[in-house]
């Protein structure tokens, strides 16, 4: 997840009338601090009291929200594509920047109104400087209805953001649906992905972790990839946004029990050799063939048949990188 801990963002509404609320509250204690004073001193003390709660309040809010959300400017490349997928990040900065707009526009208003309140000559003239600052808070405030709307939306998206470590040395597990790829990382890793006898069961990517003595190896099981780099979906352009940025090798899984034909199969393997980086060619559900079946594969493919052997040959392409 991109977004620092972050509470559901509310409609504008709420954040008035919380603010307006508080304001209230502050009013009724602090009428006990001016007891007895000058009828206007009283007034405008309590009313400036609670233009800055308002403030304070709204301007907290606001804050929240704003500091919560990323950079869009410095976000790895990564992030950047697979968010691009969903949202115009363009509109997502315009939404931010629409949060930080309101924040001064409401301490411009405090500054104003309170200096109004402050020179005031008569008792009367103070609620309506008070109800016209409300007034002008809510309509500043109905401004960004739109963006709050926005960026809770993307609150929500973020949740299902994978928590790539970027800088990390990446093995991405390939292959068509359904081969092998996930039950692979359970073995070699300590992840629990979802494994079902479904095609396109991983939705998202699955991480895992190899720990090793010259580091640590970030597995991640991307969804099951067609041959059809042109025509992907979005659960394909997953995977092949990680692959193209954050590979620093592939594990590519065959299955010779699946209903891929081994042609296709061979030709998706090629077409990764597009990402540059290298490639180890993994043999799955070994435990259903014959051995004249896999020493079958073997004469066409460079398979790995055995799990140790596939995490100390990433272990090598680690040693090199």
């Amino acid at each position: 997840m991109l977004i620092k801990k972050l509470g559901k963002i509310e409609k504008y509404e709420t954040y008035i009338d919380t603010a307006f609320s508080r304001g209230t509250k502050q009013v009724e204690d602090k009428r006990v601090e001016v007891k007895g004073k000058d009828r206007i001193i009283k007034s405008k003390s309590l009313e400036l009291e609670r233009v800055r709660i308002v403030k304070k309040t709204l301007i907290n809010s606001l804050n929240k929200i704003f500091e919560a959300f990323p950079s869009f400017d410095e976000l790895h490349p990564f992030y950047l594509e697979i968010i691009s997928i969903y949202y115009d990040i363009g509109k997502l900065r315009k939404s931010l920047a629409g949060i930080q707009w309101v924040r001064r526009k409401i301490e411009k208003l405090e500054d104003e109104y309170s200096k109004q309140i402050k020179h005031a000559k008569y008792v009367k003239d103070i609620n309506p400087i008070r109800n016209a600052f409300f007034a002008r808070v809510d309509s500043v405030m109905k401004q960004i209805r739109g963006d709050l709307s926005l960026l809770e939306e993307f609150r929500r998206f973020d949740k299902w953001l994978p928590s790539v470590k970027t800088s990390s040395f990446s093995v991405c597990i390939s292959g068509f649906p359904n081969v092998g790829k996930s039950t692979l990382l359970s073995k070699i890793s300590s992840a629990k992905p979802e494994i079902d006898s479904y095609a396109f069961t991983t939705r998202r990517l699955n991480l895992g972790y190899i720990k090793r003595d010259i580091g640590e190896i970030q597995l991640i099981d991307t969804p099951g990839t067609l041959a059809r780099f042109n025509k992907m979906n979005d659960i394909e352009k997953l995977a092949y946004i990680a692959m193209k940025n954050l590979a620093n090798c592939i594990v590519y899984v065959y299955d010779k029990m699946e209903e891929y034909p081994w042609k296709e199969q061979k030709k998706l393997a090629e077409q990764l050799e597009k990402f540059k980086v290298p490639i180890l060619f993994y043999l799955s559900k070994t435990d259903l063939l014959s051995r004249e079946q896999i020493e079958e594969v073997k004469r066409e493919v460079d398979v790995i048949v055995d799990c140790e052997e596939l995490v100390a040959k990433m272990g090598e392409v680690k040693d090199k990188y």
